[in-house]
């Protein structure tokens, strides 16, 4: 019979997929160890989802990749490595402790040299952006209130076709459960609104259960 769901069950399937899939790499695995020791949160993109970024990238042929929200820097490793030679992320962080603590993992993976780490609020940092070339790929991972200011720059900062995940948008069921209301379920909400409506998007969103539970990701295509 056909198991249900159950934490030990995605659990058990995560770990499964991530052997079988993903692997084990000791220079993401110190980039994760190096955000413990620094008592970062344990916010960072599951494995799985790390390499379905990596793939997206690829998908794309990216050559340019913002991220907004580095957190220790482990995505951004996946990130940097999915680009072909010549390629670059730019990717901001709002505490410079952590961008610290990024910068070391992401030099010892050696992919410093493709990869900038912008320190300060995105909606501050992301302006300072236009004129540059177009961003391929967007990954929004920072606070949820301003999900709505992160899509419309990367609606601005990218082009016809440039790739917009945004991580958390399920928040464990939150995000359909109308007596929820605080700030980071409303900004997503807002956020996948804008995604619907706005007509330089186009979008949808799938749930998701990992090493981080139940959550989700909205995957968009720049008009």
């Amino acid at each position: 019979m056909t198991e249900q769901p159950s934490a030990d069950a995605w659990q058990r399937v995560d770990a499964y997929l991530t052997d079988a899939l993903v692997g084990h790499d000791p220079v993401l695995d110190a980039a994760i160890a190096a955000q413990r020791e620094a008592g970062m949160p344990a916010i960072e993109v599951a494995p799985v989802n790390a390499k379905l970024l990596h793939l997206l990238a690829r998908l794309a042929g990216a050559r340019r990749v913002l991220e907004v929200g580095t957190l220790g820097g482990y995505s951004t490793i996946w990130l940097a490595r999915s680009l072909p030679p010549g390629g670059r992320v730019v990717t901001i962080e709002a505490e410079p402790a952590h961008a610290a603590v990024a910068r070391a993992s992401i030099d010892r993976a050696g992919v410093g040299d493709r990869v900038d780490i912008l320190v300060g609020l995105g909606a501050d940092v992301l302006p300072t952006l236009v004129g540059g070339e177009p961003f391929d790929l967007v990954f929004i991972d920072a606070d949820k209130e301003s999900n709505t200011v992160y899509l419309d720059w990367a609606a601005q900062l990218g082009r016809p076709g440039t790739v917009v995940v945004v991580d958390n948008v399920v928040r464990g069921g939150a995000v359909a459960d109308p007596a929820a209301q605080t700030s980071q379920i409303l900004g997503v909400r807002a956020g996948l609104e804008m995604l619907a409506a706005d007509p330089r998007f186009d979008a949808t969103a799938l749930q998701t259960l990992d090493a981080k539970g139940w959550d989700g990701v909205a995957i968009a295509l720049v008009a």
